[in-house]
């Protein structure tokens, strides 16, 4: 029962989030993305990480099977794997059956089914990269806490088939995303389908930091020696490696409360109960050989899959073309003296200090506003441009869904009084200026009138001029002009946000 409550409530967690990185059912399922607990940790979230620990220090590593979409994502695959490996194996079967009735020879069996068996802990690796980590929070390099988060790796994972099937997975920006998605997803893949949560427990920082708590949960699986027969079927399926048979010993540090044990075990010897102040039945001393013995492809493989989540950027363009007649140029980056971030954002320096690439906001945005950043100083994590619209002012969907306080909750009326940037006109691209049209579509489409068409004797006619302190960087008159590939106005960011309230 209990296996099949955990499996009902990751289910519920996976959907929700999955949705949420293809951009729906952001008011339904947003407060999924912050119980996420290194987001909530770069965010200063003490609500959710005290809720966490707790929930730990009772439960055991239940995050890891029900909250996190990476670690549920390999139960996925540790499923599918079991599900082909009993197929296979019924088939075999009816093979050798037929075989036997026709008197001809049968081998022996061919095992399909994945067993797992106890494999020491990693620690070293484990925590090595945990040190790497908090290395990377605390030197400010957050390509590498974007690679080594397990959410904003799911997020990246999503995310890269999402721009596939869109078919805009080599655009500017997103090849990075799409190819280190890719990249995790295969690795992720191999490694639960070969060697189960070995992920979870070598590699993930945050299984680390919660193994420090779970090691003492309230509640753990016990072995009952005197039940146990020594079938090992418990040590078999434990996805985790944390199960020895043979001292009748479980690693509560990398047990992440699957239950796969219990409902294994058909003599009841494995319980889940109350395990503080309770003494196990003492267990058979071990073997050296057996204790010792290390699984050398799998540490091999765990301790090279952060290397496989690197990916270089790559640039690339689309041409759109119009209803077959002429082609229509999209509209090139401009130079900015200072890059744009997010309402809510506070400051440049804020958001990427904060900001894990979970590809969250991105898929939130619905003006393509936000998209994965096409540098190597920032890659992985989100850029903020307005060739492909403008942030509008009643739109409030990144604020909404950021877990690590690279964007904090804004309400529409606070954006008026927020300036994350400044306009600016090149009066050589304008067309106004240039007196080849009577233009002023930037000063028509400013939501707070910041843009005014104001005579010029130079000029001898109206040019638009920008009121700089009014201006709130929404993007909308450089979006809206007409001037191609590059827009005659356009939008430099604040390193400080400034705030009129």
């Amino acid at each position: 029962m209990l296996r099949k409550i955990r499996i009902a409530l990751a289910a519920l967690v996976l959907v929700g989030i999955t949705l949420l990185l293809i951009g729906i059912g952001h008011e339904w399922w947003g407060w999924m993305a912050k119980l996420q607990f290194l987001p909530s940790c770069l965010a200063l979230n003490f609500g959710v990480i005290a809720l966490i620990t707790i929930l730990t220090l009772i439960l055991g590593r239940l995050y890891c099977s029900v909250i996190c979409p990476m670690g549920i994502f390999q139960d996925v695959v540790i499923w599918l794997r079991r599900r082909i490996g009993l197929g296979l194996q019924k088939s075999q079967a009816n093979k050798m059956k037929k075989a036997k009735a026709e008197g001809k020879e049968v081998g022996k069996p061919k095992q399909w089914v994945k067993r797992f068996a106890y494999s020491p802990e990693h620690k070293w690796v484990r925590y090595a990269v945990l040190a790497l980590l908090v290395v990377a929070i605390c030197a400010g390099l957050q390509v590498i806490v974007a690679i080594l988060a397990p959410y904003s790796a799911y997020g990246r994972m999503v995310r890269s088939f999402v721009g596939i099937a869109e078919g805009n997975a080599f655009a500017a920006g997103v090849v990075s995303v799409t190819i280190v998605g890719l990249l995790t997803c295969i690795a992720i893949f191999l490694c639960a389908w070969f060697w189960g949560r070995a992920y979870c427990n070598t590699v993930c920082p945050v299984g680390t930091v919660l193994s420090l708590f779970s090691r003492f949960a309230m509640f753990r699986p016990t072995i009952d020696t005197s039940k146990c027969i020594g079938c090992a079927k418990c040590e078999k399926a434990c996805k985790a490696s944390c199960i020895s048979s043979f001292s009748h010993s479980i690693d509560y540090s990398r047990c992440v409360d699957c239950f796969d044990c219990i409902d294994n075990c058909q003599e009841g010897a494995i319980k889940y109960r109350f395990a503080w102040g309770k003494k196990d039945s003492a267990p058979a001393k071990a073997s050296p050989a057996k204790e010792e013995a290390v699984d050398t492809g799998r540490r091999t493989f765990a301790a090279s899959a952060a290397l496989l989540l690197g990916g270089a950027a790559l640039k690339a363009q689309e041409m759109k073309v119009d209803g077959g007649f002429a082609d229509v140029i999209d509209k090139q980056i401009p130079s900015r003296s200072e890059r744009l971030v997010p309402f809510g954002s506070g400051s440049v320096k804020n958001f990427y200090d904060h900001c894990t690439a979970c590809q969250l906001c991105v898929s939130a945005c619905p003006n393509g506003v936000l998209r994965p950043s096409g540098d190597l100083e920032h890659l992985l994590q989100p850029q903020m441009g307005y060739e492909k619209g403008y942030c509008r002012p009643e739109c409030t969907e990144c604020s909404q869904v950021c877990p690590a306080g690279a964007i904090l909750p804004v309400q529409p009326a606070e954006k008026f009084t927020i300036h994350i940037g400044t306009a600016s006109v090149n009066y050589d691209l304008c067309f106004a200026a240039n007196g080849e049209a009577d233009c002023g579509n930037c000063s028509r489409h400013c939501p707070v009138g910041a843009i005014r068409m104001v005579d010029n004797d130079k000029y001898g006619h109206k040019i638009p001029v920008v009121v700089e302190d009014q201006c709130i960087g929404c993007g909308a008159c450089e979006f809206l002009c007409p001037s191609r590939p590059i827009s005659a106005i356009t939008v430099s960011g604040l390193s400080v946000h400034r705030n009129n309230n």
